[in-house]
């Protein structure tokens, strides 16, 4: 099925959800109303009048139904109104013709508000469709497993409805090592997208011809400064447009793991059997990528222990700077020093809704994080 099929298929269910049998049963509320004040108008003194009240039966309708139900039931509730006149012989009234005028002027203007919200959701739809493709093909779910190690991946945008933003993560196999990167875009949701596709495809390409690791990184830092100069607008100062970023290098056969940092966050090295959580701060640190032809400068790996067992976890500063409510930033090491014995997918759902909790729901930037754990066993081929 492609993008567009999809889209129409779920733009026609939408459109279609007023016929749906959830809402028929709703439909039984306004058409008892429409039935029931002109049958309660004929038992009740004649200075007591309800008809007015069938408003009522066509603004319950357009919550939720089609602009062509709305319309349906506003005619009923105008024809039950008029009715209503004939029944108490006040059908020529100025009274009943202006509730009858007035209940038909607001009856085609909800069914039109309720045409223009269904035109709205289904623009929605299709805008969600395509922000979901762009992730899909620009920040690729990282597989569960690569080589000897297991993998977990969650990203949330800042921005709501919208699927991909400044925060960026990827992962290439070697023929004899895995390689990570994730970094921050400087800026958030959508209008970030450009740079982070600069930096991801930059690392793919460099990926996999397995060249050592300064190399890499200084091939993605070429492309990033090239892309950021092309693509900034005349009115964009290119210098302050930059992106943070860790790259990794795990090699299959040795209980270690090769860090570059330019600018980021360090990785949190969790050990299950001490319980710890240590922060890979590396000796000599690069400038962020963007700016290393402005600095002169030189990408020098760090190397930690990365036995069995233990677990990497990367992130950026979407999580480590999320307040709570009296402004203390999430303190990430110590949470995640509290669940060492937790696999990659259950230690990330852990942080994330402690995370939630913590800021009460609300993330005021892009989040990104990557839980890593060296297994010591080759995935399957």
């Amino acid at each position: 099925m492609s993008a567009e099929t999809g889209v129409s298929s779920v733009a026609q269910k939408l459109r279609g959800w007023s016929r749906t049998p959830p809402y028929q049963w709703w439909l039984v509320g306004p058409l008892l109303v429409i039935v029931a004040i002109p049958v309660a108008d004929a038992f009740l003194p004649p200075d007591v009048h309800l008809a007015h009240l069938l408003v009522v039966a066509v603004a319950i309708t357009a919550m939720g139904a089609g602009p062509r139900t709305t319309a349906l039931v506003g005619t009923l509730a105008v024809l039950a109104l008029v009715g209503a006149g004939w029944e108490r012989g006040t059908l020529a009234t100025e009274s009943v013709l202006v509730e009858a005028a007035a209940l038909a002027v607001l009856s085609a203007l909800l069914a039109l508000f309720a045409r223009l919200r269904d035109r709205r959701e289904c623009e929605l739809v299709r805008a969600r469709s395509v922000s979901d493709a762009t992730q899909r093909v620009v920040l690729r779910p990282l597989p569960e497993r690569a080589g000897p190690v297991s993998l977990a991946s969650a990203y949330r945008s800042a921005e709501a409805d919208t699927g991909i933003g400044g925060d960026l993560f990827a992962m290439a196999r070697t023929s004899g090592s895995t390689r990570l990167v994730i970094g921050d875009v400087r800026g958030k949701g959508l209008a970030s997208i450009s740079d982070t596709a600069i930096v991801l495809g930059a690392f793919r390409a460099a990926a996999h011809r397995e060249l050592p690791l300064p190399d890499l990184v200084a091939y993605v830092e070429d492309a990033v400064h090239w892309g950021l100069r092309e693509f900034s607008g005349a009115a964009d100062d290119v210098h302050e447009r930059f992106v943070t970023a860790v790259v990794l290098d795990i090699p299959d056969d040795q209980p270690v793991v090769h860090v570059i940092s330019c600018g980021h966050p360090p990785p949190l090295l969790l050990r299950e059997d001490s319980g710890t959580a240590i922060a890979l701060a590396v000796p000599e640190p690069a400038p962020p990528l963007g700016l290393g032809a402005i600095f002169d400068a030189t990408y020098a790996t760090a190397v930690f222990p990365f036995a069995p067992g233990d677990r990497l976890v990367l992130y950026t500063d979407g999580v480590t700077e999320a307040r709570d409510g009296r402004g203390v930033f999430y303190p990430l090491a110590e949470r995640a020093a509290a669940w060492v014995d937790h696999g990659p997918g259950q230690l990330l759902r852990r942080i994330i809704a402690d995370l939630d909790e913590y800021v009460g729901g609300r993330l005021n930037d892009d989040m990104a994080m990557v839980v890593v754990e060296r297994t010591g066993q080759p995935a399957p081929a």
